[in-house]
């Protein structure tokens, strides 16, 4: 079936899939907006984002459709909101990364300071540990770069969107093969809410 190109768009961090089916479900939103969901694996190449997000930009902008892009700064180094400043009507996710919008920017900074050397994962990169970091990091095929890599870490901080046992037992199990402590942080899909709030204004508009 051919997409309704005048119904709104988010593009998203394939990271996110889990999460946005959830929020937008619950809000009755899922079967009114489109989304297109980019290579999780970018995590890795965050210098790749803008480009890959420029053309889908531009055809939807082109098409006169809303659009809101389901991304942090995610390691773009400024340049995700320098693209989107030519685009005054899309927003973005607050923060830095996933981690800081799931967290709350107030929960982040206090887990920050108290710990420079945190390593931090989502429900999404638990499950999807071994393929986006340990393969990712190259530590399948040489493990000896473990010691590099997070000689400054001492610790692993878990941001759970849910309370699944088998994510958090994959989380503790990733912190054992890094050598770091463990700890974990419910912190729900609130940080969501900016998207859900835009979907919700789009809905009110056009009712």
């Amino acid at each position: 079936m051919a997409l309704d190109v005048q119904r709104p768009l988010i593009i998203a961090c394939a990271a996110l899939t889990a999460d946005l089916r959830a929020v937008l479900s619950t809000d009755g939103l899922d079967s009114l907006i489109d989304v297109h969901y980019m290579p999780a694996n970018l995590h890795n190449a965050p210098h790749k984002i803008v480009g890959e997000l420029r053309p889908l930009v531009e055809q939807a902008v082109a098409l006169d459709r809303a659009v809101f892009v389901a991304y942090a700064d995610c390691g773009t180094g400024g340049l995700l909101d320098l693209f989107l400043a030519e685009y005054p009507s899309i927003s973005r996710l607050p923060g830095a990364h996933c981690y800081e919008f799931f967290a709350g920017s107030a929960l982040f900074t206090e887990l920050h300071e108290a710990e420079l050397g945190t390593f931090y994962l989502t429900d999404f990169l638990a499950k999807h540990f071994d393929a986006l970091v340990w393969s990712g990091l190259g530590l399948d095929r040489a493990p000896q770069l473990l010691e590099t890599y997070f000689a400054r870490y001492t610790r692993l901080v878990f941001l759970s969107q849910t309370n699944d046992s088998q994510t958090r037992a994959a989380a503790e199990h990733a912190a054992q093969r890094l050598g770091l402590a463990f700890e974990h942080r419910h912190v729900g899909r609130s940080g969501l809410a900016p998207l859900t709030e835009w979907a919700l204004s789009i809905r009110k508009a056009a009712a």
